[in-house]
């Protein structure tokens, strides 16, 4: 029996992935800072699908939180066979204006406890020679991202980064999924406050589920780019042939606020 462990599972991606997951009978590790949320879910996935649910309440900007829960997971003698580092979020605002400390925690969540994360467990896969990881990056992987600097930057991190991974460990029976949505009915939008951006206002997206199902299959056939929606695919292969001046100067234009 299989056991998933997904970072930002109390809302968004990371709920739908946990019902996916479930559905399928796999026991589930669930971590967000919200643990009293997390806590309702297991009682609802664990009546629903008759599964085990172990939840985690841990703040991942936190320093040093990856290993907290490595090291939680192996005292409770939980073996992960799915690594889902969903957990991530992003601001709105010119960089010269923005608060750095939320992006000391952007950088540290959206990079460094995924990059722990990923470290850890891979170990583990790579000795049983079996295990699959997705890392939720975004179509803002493929482009700067003027009034999204930081955010835009983390997710080219993440791209990057399982990209390699990937090709490193996938000859060792482990394949590590870069899933890239684009904007998404989330919640994320609201919390980087970028409900007026020209990229998301008046516009009908694909909700948490669809990208959910779409991120689910990607990773259980082992693809190690996955970009959801045929327009983001198109869109995010073409900044290739594109000068990126060009690029930048259009995704400006996309993010900037409606007026």
């Amino acid at each position: 029996m299989a056991t998933a462990l997904i970072t930002g599972a109390s809302n968004g991606i990371g709920l739908e992935l946990a019902k996916i997951h479930a559905a399928k009978g796999d026991q589930l590790v669930l971590v967000a800072r919200n643990k009293s949320k997390l806590d309702e879910l297991k009682l609802e996935l664990e009546k629903t699908y008759k599964i085990s649910v172990y939840t985690i309440g841990k703040d991942l900007s936190a320093m040093n939180a990856g290993q907290e829960i490595f090291d939680e997971t192996s005292k409770q003698q939980i073996h992960i066979d799915y690594l889902i580092n969903n957990a991530g979020f992003g601001d709105f605002g010119m960089f010269v204006e923005t608060d750095w400390n939320k992006e000391a925690q952007m950088i540290q969540l959206n990079i460094t406890a995924l990059t722990q994360l990923t470290k850890l467990y891979l170990k583990e896969m790579v000795n049983r020679g079996s295990g699959k990881i997705m890392n939720v990056a975004s179509t803002a992987a493929f482009q700067s991202g003027p009034t999204m600097a930081v955010y835009y930057a983390t997710k080219a991190y993440v791209l990057s980064f399982s990209e390699a991974i990937d090709n490193e460990v996938r000859d060792k029976g482990v394949t590590v999924t870069a899933l890239c949505p684009g904007a998404t009915e989330s919640g994320f939008q609201a919390a980087a406050a970028m409900e007026e951006s020209n990229l998301v206002k008046g516009r009908k997206l694909p909700t948490s589920k669809e990208v959910a199902e779409y991120g689910y299959e990607s990773m259980m056939k082992g693809r190690t780019v996955a970009i959801h929606g045929f327009m983001n695919y198109l869109l995010a292969n073409s900044v290739r042939f594109i000068p990126r001046a060009m690029v930048v100067k259009v995704t400006r234009k996309l993010q900037d606020k409606s007026k």
